[in-house]
């Protein structure tokens, strides 16, 4: 399920999530208060900038696969 998921997909979903997340909120007529409204802010970047440096990037190339001819892809 996992496999396909690379990170910009991710944040698209988080970000989402977080934008159904305020628009509930505002419907609801919920009271927000300036403290709130930045921890949430600070709840709601926090994860994604952690996914963002977190997440493995494509290796290199070594040089055995550069002599081999291996492929990846």
């Amino acid at each position: 399920m996992l496999k396909g998921m690379t990170r910009s997909k991710l944040l698209r979903i988080w970000f989402t999530a977080v934008l159904l997340a305020v628009v509930a909120i505002v419907a609801l007529g919920v009271n927000v208060t300036l403290g709130t409204g930045a921890m949430l802010l600070a709840m709601c970047l926090v994860p994604p900038a952690i996914a963002w440096m977190l997440w493995p990037a494509a290796q290199p190339v070594t040089a055995g696969e550069v002599l081999r001819g291996d492929r990846r892809g």
